[in-house]
C-alpha cells in the first residue's frame, strides 16, 4: 500500500519515501487516514513502529490545507512530549517530512534546561507547529511568548511517560487554555491506567489503534541475561565491550551518580564513555548524542531519561546495567536497538538480588531468557545462596574463610535476621 493511497499529498508522500519509509507501517496505515479526516486517535504500538511519522504526515497536510492569517502565525498544532531529546527528535522529523511543501511551516521546539530567552526570541512572529515539554511551555505562556487558544490539533506523544514523570498538573493547566473544539491524538508504546483515564476524558469518539506485536513487526532484538555480582558489573561491561568488540553501547543505570561513576571507570580502562542524565547542561547532552551518533563515543551510560527520545540509527547493543523499575521502562530501553529493520542485542545484568524482579519482567513480557555466566565473572552471591549449609546456621563457619567480598554483607545479615524474625526464630 503506497502513501498516496492513504490520502497524502505528493509532497508528503515523497518526503516519507525520502525518510526511509518505503511503505506505510501498520500504525501509519491505520492512523493517517483517520487523522486526515479530523478524527481523534488513540494509538498504541511498540517503539520503532513509526508513530512519529504516523501523526506528523497528516498533521502537516492539515496545516497546509487550513486557512490562516498570513500577518501573524498562530499555533495550529501542539505536540507535547516528556523529554528534551524527544522534543528535538519530533521537531526534526516534522522538518524533514515538511521540506517539500509549497509553504513550509514554522516549527518551534521548546524545552527546559536551557535559557528561555532564545526560545522567546524564536517565537516572535508566532509559530505554526510547537513541539514542547510541558514545563517550558507553561514558562512561555506565562511570559506571553505564545498563545494556544487557536490550536487545531493536540498530540500527546509518549503519553504514559508524560504522566509518569509528574506532568499531570502542567497538563491540566495547558488543557484549560486550549479551545474546546480541537483534534486530539494520543500515541505511546504502552497505556497505563492514568493515560486511559485522561484519554476517556479528552478524546471524542476516537479511533483506537492497537498494533499487536507479530513475528513480522517485532523488532529483531536478541535478549541475554547474565548473572553477575553487583560489585562486578562495571568490570563485566568493560570485558564485554572489549571482548565482543561492541562499537556502540547504550548502558542504562538507575541514578545520575551511577552514570558518572560507571562512565569514569570505563574511561580509565581506555573506553570512550560519557554519562547522560538530567543534571547535564543541554549543550553537553546534545554533544554527547552527536558524538555517540558519529561513533566518537563508544559507550553512553544513561538514566532512563534516554529511554525515550534518543533515536540512534543502527545502535547494536543496549545493556541494562541496572534493571528498570517497570516493565514499561524495559520495553522502551531495549527498543533503542533493533530499529528500522536492523537487528539488535539487549543484555541485562541480573545480580542475585534482582533475580525475582527480572522474573517479573519476563512474566509480564511473556519472555523466558536463559541465564548465562561469563567465565571469570561467575557470581559468588548466587553460589552462596545455593549452598546446602546456610552461613547463618548456628555454629556454621564461613566456607570462604572470611575472604573479603565473599562473606555475608551487612545487608545479607539484616535480611537473614528479618527472615528469622518472620519465622518466629530467635
Amino acid at each position: 500500500m503506497p502513501f498516496p493511497s492513504l490520502g497524502l499529498a505528493p509532497a508528503l508522500s515523497q518526503a516519507a519515501t525520502g525518510a526511509g519509509y518505503l511503505a506505510p507501517t501498520e500504525i501509519q496505515g491505520a492512523a493517517i487516514p483517520a487523522i486526515l479526516r479530523g478524527q481523534d486517535v488513540l494509538g498504541l504500538a511498540q517503539t520503532g513502529s513509526g508513530k512519529t511519522a504516523a501523526f506528523s504526515l497528516p498533521l502537516l497536510q492539515r496545516w497546509a490545507e487550513a486557512p490562516r492569517h498570513r500577518s501573524r502565525r498562530t499555533v495550529h498544532t501542539l505536540v507535547l512530549v516528556p523529554t528534551r531529546e524527544l522534543a528535538a527528535q519530533v521537531g526534526e522529523t516534522l522538518r524533514i517530512l515538511g521540506q517539500h511543501l509549497h509553504e513550509r511551516p514554522k516549527i518551534a521546539v521548546v524545552f527546559g534546561g536551557v535559557s528561555v530567552n532564545p526560545q522567546m526570541m524564536a517565537l516572535r512572529g508566532g509559530a505554526d507547529i510547537v513541539v514542547a515539554t510541558p514545563g517550558r511551555l507553561i514558562d512561555l505562556l506565562d511570559h506571553n511568548a505564545l498563545k494556544i487558544g487557536n490550536v487545531s490539533a493536540l498530540v500527546l506523544d509518549e503519553a504514559d511517560r508524560l504522566l509518569d514523570l509528574g506532568f499531570a498538573e502542567e497538563l491540566q493547566r495547558i488543557l484549560a487554555l486550549l479551545p474546546a473544539q480541537r483534534q486530539n491524538l494520543f500515541f505511546s508504546a504502552t497505556f497505563v491506567p492514568a493515560v486511559e483515564a485522561l484519554a476517556a476524558q479528552l478524546l471524542n469518539d476516537p479511533l483506537r489503534i492497537e498494533v499487536e506485536a507479530t513475528e513480522a513487526t517485532v523488532p529483531d532484538i536478541a535478549q541475554r541475561a547474565i548473572e553477575v555480582d553487583t560489585s562486578r558489573r562495571t568490570q563485566l561491561l568493560r570485558h564485554l565491550v572489549q571482548d565482543q568488540k561492541w562499537t556502540r553501547v547504550l548502558a542504562f543505570v538507575a541514578t545520575k551518580h551511577a552514570a558518572e561513576i560507571v562512565a569514569d571507570k570505563l574511561r580509565k580502562a581506555g573506553i570512550e564513555a560519557e554519562p547522560f542524565h538530567g543534571m547535564l547542561s543541554q549543550g553537553k547532552r546534545t554533544q554527547v548524542v552527536a558524538d555517540f551518533k558519529a561513533s566518537r563515543v563508544q559507550v553512553v551510560v544513561a538514566t532512563d531519561l534516554a529511554a525515550r527520545g534518543i533515536d540512534i540509527a543502527q545502535l547494536p547493543v543496549v545493556v541494562n546495567f541496572d534493571l528498570p523499575r517497570s516493565v514499561t521502562d524495559y520495553v522502551h530501553r531495549i527498543g533503542r536497538t533493533g530499529r528500522a529493520g536492523e537487528s539488535g542485542l539487549a543484555v541485562s545484568f541480573v545480580p542475585a538480588s534482582s533475580e525475582a524482579h527480572f522474573r517479573l519482567i519476563e512474566k509480564r513480557q511473556g519472555l523466558s531468557v536463559p541465564r548465562e555466566r561469563i567465565v571469570g565473572f561467575e557470581p559468588v552471591e548466587v553460589a552462596m545462596a545455593a549452598s546446602t549449609t546456610p552461613l547463618t546456621a548456628p555454629g556454621a563457619q564461613s566456607p570462604n574463610g572470611g575472604i573479603k567480598g565473599k562473606r555475608p554483607s551487612k545487608k545479607d545479615k539484616l535480611r537473614e535476621a528479618a527472615a528469622r524474625a518472620a519465622a518466629g526464630k530467635p
